[in-house]
């Protein structure tokens, strides 16, 4: 790659590019300046973040010691808890405190409601997610199993349209009722002297209409500060069946989106950089767009325009139209050769991410005109993958300097905690104080919680299928923890306290079934796959007013359940059969290929992955974490052979081949297996032992380079 210097450094010469002529321009920032602060910034805090890895694996060692010596006993678990705290991997609880974040976006402090997660290198998902502040519901619920199958044909059915209809109806009933009456005998809709006809029960659920009063185009409702908007249209197939002439139910769906820089994209080098900042500077100065084409017909996808309406004062009223964005950066862990040192070695990714993304987002806080993505002058940036109270400070002191070298006052970006990690999730408290000045969210992310307790205990013994762990009382302690600690350091009202996402983006009846249990545990945001997901979970929120909810889970704390969240998911006792053993080799397998196969030969992030049965699954890095450090604890302690696991390999390469047959970019794995992405699945589970803290991202991106390195040979 070509390098140009910059102020000591070496960087990508398409990243150098990028920064000088499209990030810098507009922002105020003198570009001499800025390249001598994030030398300065690269080169001061390298030290620091490598001496925290270091840290890391000095527990790790140490953990892998005790278990050794332990292995085959019964844990005590005061005397696991005395040795955690011995070598400092618990830290001591200091004194009740609550947050001190300035004020932050309403979508974080007092709405609930879902949030996307997509990938930032791809502009049309971006977009799609940027734009989900709103969404259909008729068509979410009409394209989707959410009514318990799926439409047949290609035309519009009016017997589908009429249950969609009928369903639209009764959460109306429950969102919004009427004084007297059901909505389902609503024949027309008028707004005067400032209030509905038919009258609302509560009147104040009337939040504003477009159009003539006495027959309004659009009437827009509000429940637990989410809008719904009720439109007419008597010329489209679904207004002509109803007898309002109501065509849709157009509901506040996402509120905010996570642009992700981290687990759902692969980004290796200064061009994979480069791609990702781009994307983030678009959004951040209104001008990303994207050439779209659909049912044969091409458009090009913008972000949305805010909504105008007049309210029940009779004054204009604005309604946002796009969600709320965060970027996420990468963690503490990786470094790119996107940009060498003074040395010549990579600097830290992390380090990087949060100048940069920053940068960008200067775009958004100095623009005169146009929507702002924040209305608190706030940038908000999720910092993933941290272990320990230690380590969030780190994160506050990297974006102290951040704010220092772009001239923001202090504050101004807001950290998102992802408690994802054993030891965060242990001292969550303790790392919520460290960010105490700056923090907007904590989020369980169950998947990468998941493949850390594989890792972090994998000495102590076999452990549990990964189909078996979420019955574990570890779990239970995690996600209760979580909600019951951020409660106490004075969440509520300030920030968001979220769950994690739901996997399987086609089963929608399921997800209506199950999610709401989310915002019934007091999480005032948890993550979808997509807009249309996004838009049925919304109708959770509808349903549990969460902030409610959090004022009586913060009256009846539940207690610590310290020695629950530390218990670790052995088998003990638990003997597999041969074929349980058989397939779970095969499907940990099937998982592992299915996903690397794409990040290695094509750069794809994350991917909806058929399972072993064909299930289409939402895949990332933290799912791959799961598949291979199962294996390789499996592998530790002698419940399955190299040999098997080789022949499971093999046997599921076939199968991903098949699944992937329609794909012109595909390359197969079979016969030969000896494609640079079966290696690194290979390398995933062979040497998953003997991975920072079993993570993926090591193997993925020296294998992804290699493919990069053959394909431009």
């Amino acid at each position: 790659m070509e390098r140009v210097e910059k102020a000591g450094l070496r960087v990508e010469k398409v990243l150098a590019d990028f920064i000088t002529d499209r990030a810098l321009p507009g922002s105020g920032i003198d570009p001499r300046h800025f390249w001598e602060g994030l030398s300065a910034l690269l080169h001061d805090l390298g030290p620091k973040n490598r001496a925290l890895l270091d840290r890391r694996e000095t527990l790790q060692a140490q953990l892998d010691a005790w278990h050794v010596e332990h292995r085959g006993r019964d844990i005590d678990p005061a005397a696991y808890r005395a040795f955690l705290e011995s070598i400092g991997y618990l830290v001591p609880q200091g004194a009740d405190f609550t947050i001190d974040t300035p004020e932050t976006d309403p979508e974080f402090a007092s709405i609930a409601g879902p949030q996307l997660v997509v990938p930032i290198t791809n502009a049309r998902y971006a977009l799609n997610a940027a734009n989900a502040r709103w969404g259909s519901l008729y068509d979410a619920l009409y394209g989707t199993d959410a009514l318990g199958d799926l439409p047949e044909g290609r035309g519009y059915d009016a017997g589908r349209g009429a249950r969609v209809i009928a369903w639209g109806r009764d959460f109306l009933d429950k969102a919004a009722p009427l004084a007297s009456g059901s909505w389902a005998d609503v024949a027309g809709l008028s707004v005067a002297n400032g209030a509905l006809e038919p009258a609302l029960r509560d009147p104040a659920k009337f939040a504003g209409h477009i159009g003539d009063a006495a027959n309004p185009s659009d009437v827009f409702l509000r429940n637990n500060g989410l809008l719904i908007r009720i439109r007419f249209d008597a010329t489209t197939p679904v207004g002509q069946q109803d007898k309002a002439g109501i065509s849709d139910l157009v509901i506040e769906a996402a509120l905010s989106a996570i642009m992700d820089c981290e687990d759902s994209v692969a980004c290796v080098d200064g061009e994979d950089k480069a791609l990702a900042y781009g994307n983030w500077l678009g959004l951040m100065q209104g001008t990303l767009s994207e050439a779209v084409e659909k049912n044969g017909k091409t458009f090009t996808r913008r972000l949305a325009d805010d909504v105008t309406a007049t309210g029940p004062d009779g004054q204009p009223v604005t309604f946002r139209g796009r969600v709320v964005m965060l970027v996420r950066n990468v963690g503490h862990l990786m470094t790119t050769p996107a940009v060498l040192d003074r040395n010549g070695d990579e600097v830290f990714e992390g380090l990087l991410d949060a100048a940069v993304t920053t940068l960008c987002a200067l775009h958004d806080l100095k623009r005169d005109s146009g929507t702002h993505n924040s209305a608190t002058g706030s940038v908000y940036v999720v910092k993933p993958k941290m272990h320990g109270p230690e380590e969030v400070a780190f994160a506050v002191e990297i974006f102290d300097r951040v704010e220092d070298l772009l001239g923001l006052p202090r504050n101004t970006v807001k950290l998102g905690i992802m408690d994802e990690e054993r030891r965060t999730s242990a001292n969550l408290g303790e790392c919520i104080r460290a960010a105490k000045d700056r923090i907007a969210f904590i989020n369980t992310g169950f998947l990468d919680r998941t493949g850390d307790e594989y890792h972090s205990s994998i000495e102590a013994g076999p452990m549990l299928a990964k189909g078996e762990m979420q019955g574990q009382p570890w779990i239970t302690a995690y996600e209760n923890r979580n909600v019951d600690i951020g409660l106490a350091c004075g969440l509520s009202g300030r920030a968001q306290i979220g769950k994690g996402m739901w996997a399987a983006p086609d089963l929608m009846a399921a997800m209506l079934e199950q999610k709401i249990a989310q915002p019934r545990a007091g999480a005032n945001t948890a993550w979808v796959p997509s807009p249309t997901a996004a838009v049925l979970h919304a109708t959770h929120y509808h349903q549990a007013d969460v902030f409610a909810i959090q004022r009586e889970l913060a009256a009846n704390p539940r207690g610590p359940q310290l020695d629950e969240l530390l218990h670790i998911p052995l088998t003990a006792g638990r003997n597999y059969s041969e074929a349980e053993i058989t397939a779970e080799i095969e499907n940990n397998c099937q998982s592992i290929l299915g996903y690397v196969v794409r990040w290695v030969d094509q750069g794809i992030g994350c991917s909806k992955v058929p399972d072993i049965h064909d299930v289409a699954l939402m895949e990332d890095r933290a799912t791959l974490r799961i598949s291979s450090q199962q294996l390789a604890n499996w592998l530790l302690h002698g419940v399955v052979s190299e040999g098997q696991v080789m022949d499971g390999l093999r046997k599921m390469a076939v199968i991903v081949d098949r699944q992937n047959a329609g794909d012109p970019l595909y390359r197969p794995m079979a016969p030969g297996y000896d494609g640079v992405a079966f290696q690194a699945a290979c390398d995933l589970v062979f040497l998953g032992r003997v991975q920072p803290s079993g993570y993926t991202e090591p193997v993925l991106h020296a294998r992804r380079l290699q493919a990069k390195a053959e394909t431009r040979a």
